[in-house]
């Protein structure tokens, strides 16, 4: 859902982000607390936030979408506050997907073998339930 902005579609307040990204404000203000984003204040200390911290959010979410920590979050995209130029970001970001590619493909791996297990073993019960049905009859 598009966020009902009051200011043009160049800021948002934390209320708006968080409705447009299906997340509490609370969440975004614990991001906040850990160096990930660092909104703009108004003089009466209200956040505002800037397309660039949408597009922060975005990213994070995905990190945790893709079941990175947040300490992992932050070395791909760096601190809010850090310079870290694209080029580096992309780079950062191939090396932790790589790692989780491997990751997931050991996983897939072991669930493949213990589903072959599984299917061996159901197969097993399955027989010796036949033979003692015979031998009941």
């Amino acid at each position: 859902m598009a966020p009902i902005n009051t200011r043009k579609g160049n800021t948002f307040t934390i209320s708006e982000l968080a409705e447009e990204l299906d997340i509490s404000p609370s969440t975004i203000r614990f991001y906040e607390e850990k160096g990930l984003i660092k909104p703009q204040r108004t003089r009466g200390n209200q956040r505002v936030y800037a397309k660039k911290h949408r597009a922060r959010l975005k990213m994070i979410l995905r990190g945790k979408r893709f079941g990175f920590s947040l300490d992992e979050i932050a070395d791909m995209i760096g601190q809010e506050d850090m310079e870290m130029h694209e080029i580096e970001q992309i780079d950062r970001s191939q090396r932790f997907l790589d790692e989780k590619l491997k990751e997931l493909n050991h996983r897939k791996t072991e669930l493949d073998l213990i589903t072959s297990d599984i299917l061996s073993f159901k197969d097993k019960l399955a027989k010796r339930r036949l033979e003692l049905e015979k031998k009941q009859k």
